[in-house]
């Protein structure tokens, strides 16, 4: 692989635009140091001065002095971020979800990543597993912070059984190299029944607590079991009365550990409120959220911002009808938010559709999760005429990066399909009542 980054765009009228920098250029040096990756494409371009070594698509070698004002950016936008290549994923996870995946989709969503710089980057949760002592001395060098850290036990013996993978059980000595290093950590666990649940779950939550601050929150989610499990370990799915139990045994762990000054600490995922029937926690219990993204307090987030847009509600609408498409563990909460919807203004009715997600099997219950084809065989079967003037998908289920849906359907895809518009709703549940009302909506 060639060495430094591969330029994709320069900005008109920037800085690298005016010395001639081009797309499909080579930055392969910054002031007279390799770049390894747009970490260091940031850390070396931090002054107005900056001088880039830069080979073009004929061999020619070009050195390039820059000078900005303050705060201009250079310009350029690279390819792919990671110049040197990805850092695979060396465990072997019993749970892994991309083990878990039917054949046939697009060979990138099978990549194993567990690369720190797309945990700095993006927030992609790593287990630190692939990394030696010079890795770990440069993201303490770089202050690359926050990480996101799948950590599922500290107990070395049980995290080593459920990732299949000696160096995994070094996560806490690892943990606490980068915390003594200025490093802050969002971390994860994900239940497995049998594995790293009850006590083991104890020791989990009490060890990372004794990191704090430098451990910033840890976040609990159910395993994701899909139906493409041939050949893999048996694991049981979280169901109701497991989910009640973790309820319990995380609310005793957040009341140890609360006090004045202290930030709230340990969350759990939607996903196991609503399996054991219970509501989501209110929005205090949350902090500031670190871990919506990860569904924890995502419904929460939904919730309030809906009753926060009421005061925007007009009084009546033209007659317009829509459908609304959510996963099927959301579908009471949106039900109740599109009957309140469709009763305060005239004129409105919301269709609310529970989509079932074949793709990955029925336990798979998240919108985040569904697929294109199984949104469209549920709009199929409903027909143009019982869908109203648009349907409308929450933004979870469509990848940021290329509008897509897992299974590389676009919503243009299921609005030739349904014969009626389809749109990508942003914004929570103030979003879904704009949308469904029919303002702030995208038209194509």
């Amino acid at each position: 692989m060639a060495s430094g980054g591969l330029v994709a765009k320069v900005e008109p009228g920037s800085p690298a635009a005016e010395t001639g920098l081009a797309p499909g250029d080579r930055v392969v040096e910054i002031n007279g140091r390799p770049v390894r990756d747009f970490v260091d494409y940031l850390y070396e371009t931090g002054e107005d001065e900056v001088e880039l070594r830069v080979i073009k698509p004929d061999g020619q070698e070009w050195v390039v002095d820059i000078e900005r004002e303050p705060g201009v950016a250079l310009g350029i936008e690279f390819t792919d971020p990671l110049f040197d290549g990805l850092l695979r994923c060396r465990n072997r996870c019993r749970f892994c979800f991309l083990e878990q995946m039917p054949k046939g989709l697009r060979r990138s969503l099978y990549v194993r990543d567990d690369d720190y710089r797309l945990s700095f980057l993006h927030g992609n949760f790593i287990t630190l597993s692939n990394l030696d002592d010079e890795e770990l001395d440069r993201i303490i060098r770089l202050r690359l912070s926050p990480l996101y850290v799948s950590v599922h036990a500290t107990d070395p013996e049980a995290r080593q059984s459920l990732m299949g993978f000696e160096p995994a059980g070094r996560v806490m000595e690892q943990l606490r190299r980068l915390v003594a290093g200025d490093v802050t950590v969002h971390t994860q666990v994900v239940v497995c029944p049998g594995f790293n649940d009850g006590p083991v779950l104890d020791r989990t939550i009490e060890d990372l607590a004794g990191l704090r601050p430098g451990v910033a929150s840890v976040g609990i989610v159910p395993v994701g079991l899909t139906r493409h499990r041939e050949g893999l370990p048996f694991i049981d799915p979280v169901g109701a009365d497991l989910a009640r139990t973790i309820i319990a045994q995380v609310e005793e762990w957040q009341r140890r550990l609360a006090g004045r000054g202290r930030e709230a600490f340990v969350f759990l995922a939607d996903e196991f409120y609503v399996l054991a029937g219970r509501d989501v926690p209110p929005a205090a219990r949350y902090g500031d959220f670190p871990q919506v993204e990860n569904g924890i307090g995502l419904i929460r987030w939904f919730v309030d911002g809906f009753r926060r847009s009421r005061r925007r509600w007009p009084k009546a609408v033209p007659p317009r009808r829509v459908t609304v498409v959510t996963g099927v563990s959301a579908r009471a909460v949106i039900e109740a938010a599109a009957a309140e919807l469709g009763a305060a203004v005239s004129g409105l009715e919301v269709r609310v559709l529970a989509v079932t997600n074949e793709f990955f099997g029925p336990s798979v219950t998240v919108a985040g999760l569904l697929s294109g084809r199984d949104i469209g065989r549920a709009l199929a079967e409903i027909g143009p005429a019982g869908l109203g003037q648009e349907v409308l998908v929450p933004r979870a289920a469509i990848r940021t990066e290329d509008d897509r849906f897992l299974d590389d359907l676009t919503p243009a895809d299921l609005a030739t399909a349904a014969g009626v518009p389809v749109r990508v709703v942003e914004g929570g549940g103030e979003g879904f009542a704009r949308a469904a009302i029919g303002k702030g909506v995208e038209r194509p």
